[in-house]
């Protein structure tokens, strides 16, 4: 059970608090940090929210008071180092949060770890608020609020809670959104929140080169195991050639999980010389954060990624080999 008493006397006790999440953020852990960072002012905290990469535009509506910082040793280092505890949402394995971890670490600065992915490691964080059963960081974030606050949430914290909750259950749409996910969006709605604005900021915000990126890889989809795995490979070239950014390629894996019989889609993007992103999506009948786990990422059972060190070429048999012997075991055994 989770004591959210401690948590409060932690929090508490803190002055100086860093917010984060993981590098290429989403919805859950950046919903989550502007949800916080709100709730942490009102009681007068030294608060900031600081993360590894840049904010993605689709999320720059959570911005408007600029409360995102992205990572710089020369500009961060002399306040982190004073950092009385770091908040991270979302993040599974603080390695995530690249030099924003090495800061932690060299500072010995305590960590609160609030997430709905499984522990990899007991003691990769110094506290740990974990519930494998929520549909998003976002849920467990609002449980604690409605706790530790007396009257209706705002509408600038569940302007970042609806946000986490929505992009997590894919618009309330995936096997994870239970009752807890609706109630959560009335409240939020309650507070005066525009929700339609919010899901066109993120959802309706294509730039032409992702557009473009799109039709790309769907002229170059691969199908194997009787059509139930579709994998597309996305490389420097590719980005050129249709005037896309890295920032453009988030979402297109859930896009082709969409399509008719796939049951598992693959994205292997190079995203340096020397590393490829792997980003996987299920329906269901197959699941992928095993896959994800043995490239030394995870996530959760229908969605889950990885950062695997080698060129394309290198990644690319690696991945593809580990993930069509685990589709054809987890057949076996369903049988």
């Amino acid at each position: 059970m989770i004591d959210f008493i401690k948590v409060k006397s932690l929090i508490s006790k803190a002055d100086r608090i860093l917010l984060s999440t993981h590098e290429n953020p989403d919805g859950d852990g950046l919903g989550c940090c502007a949800a916080m960072y709100f709730h942490l002012r009102e009681e007068g905290k030294d608060c900031r929210i600081i993360i590894s990469s840049e904010l993605p535009s689709e999320y720059s509506f959570l911005n408007s008071k600029q409360i995102f910082d992205v990572h710089k040793l020369v500009q961060h280092q002399d306040w982190i180092k004073n950092v009385d505890l770091a908040i991270i949402f979302d993040v599974g394995d603080i390695k995530r949060l690249k030099t924003i971890h090495t800061e932690i670490k060299s500072h010995a600065i305590p960590t609160l770890n609030i997430d709905h992915h499984p522990l990899e490691e007991e003691n990769l964080f110094t506290y740990n608020l974990v519930d494998t059963n929520a549909a998003a960081a976002g849920e467990i974030l609002f449980n604690y609020l409605k706790l530790v606050r007396d009257t209706q949430l705002p509408e600038e914290i569940c302007e970042g809670i609806y946000t986490a909750i929505m992009t997590d259950t894919g618009s309330f749409r995936y096997s994870n959104t239970n009752t807890k996910c609706h109630e959560i969006a009335i409240e939020c709605f309650r507070s005066g929140i525009n929700h339609s604005y919010i899901y066109q900021q993120i959802y309706e915000s294509n730039s032409k080169g992702r557009i473009k990126l799109l039709g790309n890889i769907l002229n170059h989809l691969t199908f194997e195991c009787d059509d139930e795995l579709a994998w597309f490979t996305i490389d420097k070239s590719t980005l050129e050639r249709c005037e896309a950014t890295s920032e453009d390629v988030g979402g297109l894996t859930d896009f082709v999980r969409t399509i008719k019989r796939v049951e598992v889609a693959l994205m292997i993007f190079q995203n340096s010389h020397n590393t490829c992103r792997i980003n996987f999506r299920s329906k269901g009948k197959f699941i992928i954060n095993r896959i994800a786990n043995s490239l030394g990422g995870g996530g959760h059972p229908l969605a889950a990624g990885a950062v695997v060190e080698g060129s394309l070429d290198t990644v690319l048999p690696k991945v593809l080999s580990k993930t069509k012997q685990s589709l054809q075991e987890q057949k076996v055994q369903s049988k």
